[in-house]
């Protein structure tokens, strides 16, 4: 296909790479992208990564302690109610 043609293909071997991990361990082969460490699958894309403000970390309060009591106190409650259940069958 290119005709006899040599293709410089230079500045995409030494291009740097992205530093992010693959899912069996290796390193991702993909090219960062200008400017930056990651690939455009990796986070390197324009507008990629979390929002600002780390809104990503927000607590929707099932596991605070408050809560936790909470629910221990109606564990509790629902076993007293079947142990009276049963004792009135």
């Amino acid at each position: 296909m290119s005709g006899g043609h040599v293709r410089n293909t230079r500045a995409m071997v030494t291009s740097p790479r992205c530093g992010a991990r693959t899912r069996d361990g290796s390193a991702c082969r993909a090219p960062a992208m200008h400017g930056k460490r990651r690939c455009r699958m990796h986070g390197g894309a324009p507008r990629s990564g979390a929002p600002k403000g780390n809104r990503n970390a927000y607590q929707h309060g099932m596991c605070t302690p408050d809560a936790r009591a909470e629910r221990h106190r109606m564990k509790a409650l629902l076993e007293d109610a079947w142990k009276l259940l049963i004792e009135l069958k």
